[in-house]
């Protein structure tokens, strides 16, 4: 049995088509996609806007989206930032990380994201005591994914240090940081291999380090390994902070990128996230080696952090993809946007990327970097996730059908979203999430609970 969406305009790329029915099949796959059709044909649900292929929400951390609003008094850097969040962290139970991840992924589907990476280092009790499942916190994840109706790849990420030392080893976490760390990087692969997809259709499972201050580097390898005999996406916050660069230079004499290119971490499978204080050699490097770069403007922005040089970084042969991060707000259509005009205001010229490019990495190439190479298009055969996006609003009305797309990226925000589409069920319909009618309340309830 298959059912048909008509989309009133679609982004087929690299163009916007008028009437355009998506069939979907059983198992939650476009089937066929048949253009010029006119008018919605009998029992077909119709999407009025511009259907665009799901947005793949390359880099998120759950927990820190309870930091909105309370980060934004007075001033400070991303290190006195670090401080309030680890005050939310230490509050965290699974019960609680749940209700809380219910929400925001909630809020991601409402925004038009239909799979999210979620960059996960919460992973034991206060103190470091491990839970009777000792992924009881991914776990509730992958749950609260589900129960939003998004695609989840868990990301579960070695961090294991205080910051650098020494080649041989790190600082010892902090108090706080005993939540996140597994002891060594040998212990987080054994933790994390009882970690099973399993029949679980929305889950894959992935790995990440936190940075080099996190991961010594001998132990650096362990983690590559780990996701390399799994074919698993593997990403590494890298080079966020200049004063990373400068401890990593301090102790081991190069670059985080070298150091990660010394131990075999960089590589098509892998997603360097920020990459913003990058020298010319390292993006030679980052580029060269195929590593993907994850652009998150509106926590660079929000933080302070800086503007990274993702053309750069393109010309070299570095995929480009997007994320929200910390949550400052939860809008592809503004990370997108902001990853041009930010690039604008450096460089004092316009267009560096087309509106096309910039829907392919909130869509495709952030698929591709979560390990979801068969979703992100509106093709037979891709995974039926796709969202609408309302024309007729005030931030997008009298557009020109044609150059919707350019409308949609440069004019539209998460508020525009009318539908969204997951595995070929309707996940937000009209703008209601279908199976968590409020999700405000259900973000204040679980915000509240932590302060």
């Amino acid at each position: 049995m298959t059912h048909t969406y008509w989309a009133e305009h679609a982004w087929l790329e690299p163009n916007v088509e008028p009437g355009v029915a998506l069939d979907v099949d059983a198992d939650g796959r476009i089937a066929a996609v048949r253009t010029g059709v006119a008018a919605p044909p009998p029992g077909a649900t119709v999407l009025r806007g511009l259907t665009l292929p799901g947005l793949a929400n390359a880099h998120s951390h759950a927990f820190h989206r309870a930091l909105r609003s309370t980060v934004q008094v007075g001033s400070g850097t991303f290190w006195t930032w670090r401080e309030v969040m680890y005050s939310v962290a230490d509050r965290l139970t699974p019960e609680t990380y749940h209700a809380l991840a219910r929400g925001v992924y909630a809020e991601m589907a409402l925004a038009g994201v239909t799979a999210v990476g979620e960059f996960h280092y919460l992973h034991h009790a206060p103190g470091g005591t491990r839970y009777a499942d000792p992924n009881a916190m991914g776990e509730a994840l992958i749950a609260a994914a589900a129960d939003a109706g998004i695609r989840i790849t868990l990301l579960d990420t070695a961090y294991v240090a205080a910051g650098l030392r020494s080649a041989a080893a790190g600082e010892p976490p902090n108090r706080h940081q005993l939540r996140f760390s597994d002891g060594t990087a040998e212990a987080w692969a054994e933790r994390v291999s009882l970690l099973k997809e399993g029949d679980r259709e929305h889950v894959r499972l992935g790995a990440a380090i936190h940075s080099v201050r996190a991961v010594p580097a001998r132990q650096l390898g362990t983690v590559a390994e780990w996701a390399a005999a799994r074919g698993a996406p593997l990403h590494v916050h890298l080079s966020e902070q200049t004063a990373e660069n400068d401890a990593c230079l301090a102790v081991h004499g190069r670059t985080p990128t070298q150091l990660l290119a010394d131990h075999g971490v960089l590589g098509p499978r892998t997603t360097g996230v920020h990459n913003t204080h990058l020298t010319d050699a390292d993006i030679a490097l980052v580029g060269g080696s195929g590593t993907g770069t994850c652009m998150c403007p509106t926590t660079e922005r929000d933080l302070a952090d800086g503007i990274g040089p993702a053309p750069a970084l393109q010309r070299a042969g570095s995929t480009l993809s997007l994320g929200s991060d910390s949550h400052a707000v939860i809008d592809l259509f503004e990370e997108a946007r902001a990853m041009e005009l930010n690039e604008r205001l450096r460089s004092h010229t316009r267009g560096h990327w087309t509106a096309a490019a910039l829907l392919r990495a909130a869509s495709a190439d952030g698929h591709a970097a979560l390990g979801w190479a068969d979703a992100g298009a509106l093709e037979p055969g891709a995974l039926a996730d796709f969202t609408t996006v309302a024309l007729d609003s005030v931030r997008t009305a009298g557009a020109v059908p044609r150059l919707a797309a350019e409308v949609a990226v440069f004019a539209a925000s998460a508020v525009d979203v009318r539908h969204t589409v997951v595995g070929g069920r309707h996940v937000v319909r009209d703008g209601t999430h279908t199976s968590i009618p409020d999700v405000p309340s259900a973000l204040a309830e679980a915000v509240a609970a932590l302060h």
